[in-house]
């Protein structure tokens, strides 16, 4: 008796967190007031404004934070009844970290750690613009591909680092003096800068050593670049799939009520049609048998050969 009562309070608190929750202005409002909690971050930069509206300052994040908590709360409601689905989405999961954190004690007496977690506050706007949520998604998924682009490019950077230093430690110690700096003076040319002085460099060494940097760039900067661009545009659209699909996704789930209400509600549904149908075939077999008593023989006839 007490589920049945528990269990249509459940899903009244279920349907009215989720109209909430899926309604246009709650999440421009969240939105809004997670900008609000970046610019009042942004005025606390300036000494002046601080000492000038310190407790002003204390209040709004008192009620940044009970808004951002209220949020949460509203959320988990709405999936009451299916909370492995609120636990599973990585959003919540961030969101909950965010807010919770705030409420321990070494972030409330650590002025950087509490300004960290107000900071982080600020990529919960990501949630509301599903063009950035793709793109951390799609750097999510990357980063196995990533792996092996970094291995690749260490390797290749070593190897080229090797040869410079033996080739060049003499001539140019500042660049190729140790791996350490020739590393650093290679990375520095994946991306083309000062490409045209080392060249230059190099060719007063050698004539030669245009064959090193050229083959380096073009194994550096074009194929390496353009592995690790095909890594990413991969990635994206395969975020931007799941983004398609999770907007597809039903918002409502089945049945709310529990499992045996809804199995009783439905047999008894079908016990109502079967004493209905039962009622039926009674009446007619009575009309029958009252037509075959009173009826002359050649219409009891009829009836036994089953003619109206």
């Amino acid at each position: 008796m007490a589920d049945r009562t528990v269990a249509p309070k459940v899903h009244a608190l279920v349907e009215g967190s989720r109209r909430v929750v899926d309604s246009d202005w709650f999440g421009m409002a969240v939105f809004g007031v997670i900008m609000a909690n970046a610019a009042v971050l942004g005025v606390e930069t300036y000494s002046g404004a601080v000492d000038r509206w310190h407790t002003e300052l204390k209040m709004l994040e008192h009620a940044f934070l009970a808004v951002f908590t209220a949020e949460i709360l509203l959320r988990a409601a709405a999936h009451a009844d299916r909370p492995r689905d609120f636990l599973r989405d990585p959003w919540n999961l961030f969101d909950i970290a965010v807010v919770a954190l705030a409420f321990l004690p070494i972030a409330r007496e650590n002025a950087t750690v509490l300004r960290l977690l107000r900071l982080a506050r600020v990529l919960r706007a990501a949630r509301f613009l599903p063009q950035v949520r793709i793109v951390i998604s799609a750097i999510g998924k990357s980063l196995p591909g990533m792996l092996s682009f970094v291995l690749v490019g260490t390797l290749l950077l070593y190897v080229y680092a090797m040869v410079g230093w033996v080739f060049f430690a003499d001539d140019d110690p500042e660049h190729y003096g140790s791996i350490g700096r020739a590393v650093l003076t290679l990375f520095l040319l994946i991306t083309l800068d000062g490409l045209g002085d080392a060249v230059r460099a190099g060719l007063e060494i050698s004539r030669w050593t245009i064959v090193y940097f050229g083959s380096f760039v073009l194994f550096g900067s074009f194929v390496l670049v353009n592995l690790l661009i095909g890594v990413v545009i991969n990635s994206l659209e395969e975020a931007r799939q799941m983004e398609a699909a999770m907007d597809h996704r039903p918002s409502s789930p089945e049945p709310t009520g529990p499992r045996e209400e809804i199995l009783r509600d439905r047999i008894e549904t079908a016990r109502r049609a079967l004493q209905e149908l039962e009622t039926a075939l009674d009446a007619q077999t009575v009309h029958r048998s009252a037509r075959r008593r009173y009826a002359p023989a050649h219409e009891v006839d009829r009836d036994h050969a089953g003619l109206p």
